[in-house]
């Protein structure tokens, strides 16, 4: 059998990265911005528009004539109507080429010459004064901002952070024990947990939104728009070239210094906002794992899911198993992408181009996961009976409000007296009855007594902040 060669065709069965395989159906919108299709696509649009400006300089001449809406339109519907077979076609003349960017240059000359009856010295302002990078360095920043946009954000808002809402407003007011270094602590609230969650999110999605820029490179073969300023020096090219990328997208910003290409600093900003968002989201997918252990939660059962091959009674967490899984092969490429994009040799080596490749990769990963866990949160069914027997299990975390009346009253070494008290071993649980039998012991003010034995596990629960 050959080593390099087999008659398998490629499909979700046969796809060797699950992402194109089992994982298909969840992912492939974003198919629509990282494919090699999308690349192709993204790289005629930024042709294709960048000819349109140019198009509206009054100083290149030959361009004057096609400086019309009507033109503009024509020119747009290269991309805007850009069929699979067009891409394939691109492909077929970079057999011939070797080289991507010219293709997709040839591809754009060819449709003007035959549909639009351009002449030669109006095409060859196609990629004029450009290198390679100066579309893939705006074609795939231009992708990214996208995607986040239209898919990565409002598919984390719908998956995660809507069902979490409305978990935290219906069990806002539920106590439940908390758990430091896995042992029971200060009473909580059930909502008050999820919103630590929430509001964690909401800052990384703010900080997504708000202040990380989308940068590209626009500069010519080494930065300095060396080829637009020969050619025409009494135009800013500088002025123009940053409002270019603006006709892409409002939040793309032209990086004024660079080398040939983008030093992709902002792209690993971005990329290390999404690695601390999965890192959030690992932390819930293991509280929650726990929680579901701990039977605070139950699960829904699903009609025909099995849990276990050999155990028939078995409900597993696996929606939240899975998403820390892909979470984890998300972050290990976010990781990995946000440390080599932004080191290149001199002024340009090849490895950003091989491994932007794989940048929709960890987002479909991102992905994955995020709807695992909304599968997962649907799941949920909160067990208010498990969580009040283990506050009424627990009656030793009211030490804490106890001692703290009796700092303020005054009164000697409260601490120790209730450490004394409650630091038991064994079987032995601190009960009802053990507090109020010590508070009552105590050589305090009647009222004070009272006040404390008011205290609960189910009341003591501070401050829950409103949301």
């Amino acid at each position: 059998m050959s080593t390099t060669t087999t008659n398998i065709q490629l499909n979700n069965l046969t796809a060797i990265s699950p992402i194109d395989g089992r994982y298909w159906g969840q992912v492939q919108v974003l198919s629509e911005y990282f494919s090699e299709y999308a690349l192709i696509k993204y790289r005629v649009q930024v042709e294709i528009e960048y000819f349109i400006e140019l198009s509206k300089l009054s100083e290149l001449k030959p361009l004057n004539a096609v400086n019309k809406e009507e033109d503009h339109k024509k020119l747009r519907d290269i991309y805007l109507q850009f069929k699979e077979s067009d891409a394939q076609k691109i492909k077929q003349i970079e057999k011939t080429t070797n080289h991507d960017i010219k293709a997709v240059e040839y591809f754009i000359k060819e449709k003007m010459h035959t549909e639009l009856q351009y002449s030669e010295v109006v095409t060859e302002f196609i990629h004029f004064g450009l290198t390679s990078q100066d579309i893939n360095n705006t074609a795939i920043p231009l992708s990214i901002v996208e995607s986040v946009e239209k898919v990565l954000i409002p598919q984390l808002k719908q998956s995660i952070l809507e069902p979490l809402r409305q978990f935290a407003q219906q069990w806002k007011s539920i106590p439940m024990l908390a758990r430091t270094h896995g042992q029971p602590a200060t009473p909580t609230t059930v909502g008050k947990e999820l919103m630590v969650f929430i509001e964690r999110l909401e800052n990384q999605i703010n900080h997504l939104e708000q202040s990380v820029p989308h940068t590209c490179k626009f500069g010519g073969a080494t930065g300095n728009l060396n080829a637009h300023k020969v050619s025409y020096p009494a135009i800013d090219w500088v002025a123009f070239s940053e409002k270019f990328v603006k006709v892409l997208h409002p939040s793309l910003k032209r990086m004024r210094f660079t080398t040939q290409i983008e030093h992709y600093d902002n792209v690993a900003s971005l990329l290390d906002a999404f690695k601390r968002i999965n890192t959030i989201l690992i932390d819930l997918c293991r509280d929650i794992w726990t929680y579901i252990s701990m039977e605070y939660f139950n699960q829904k059962l699903v009609k025909g899911e099995v849990g276990s091959s050999t155990m028939p009674h078995k409900v597993n967490p696996i929606d939240f198993e899975n998403a820390e899984g892909n979470m984890g092969v998300a972050n290990a490429l976010y990781e990995h992408l946000s440390a080599k994009l932004p080191i290149s040799r001199l002024q340009r080596d090849l490895t950003d181009s091989t491994v932007l490749r794989s940048i929709g990769v960890p987002f479909s990963h991102s992905i994955l996961s995020f709807k695992s866990i909304q599968r997962g949160l649907s799941k949920l069914v909160l067990n208010e009976a498990n969580i009040a027997k283990d506050l009424d299990a627990n009656w030793a975390v009211v030490s804490e409000a106890i001692q703290t009346i009796l700092r303020r009253e005054g009164f000697p070494k409260p601490y120790e007296a209730l450490k004394e008290l409650t630091r038991v071993s064994g079987s032995k649980k601190i009960t009802e009855s053990d507090i109020q039998t010590f508070i009552d012991s105590l050589s305090i003010p009647d009222d004070i007594k009272s006040e404390l034995k008011l205290i609960t596990p189910f009341n003591y629960i501070g401050i829950i902040s409103d949301f």
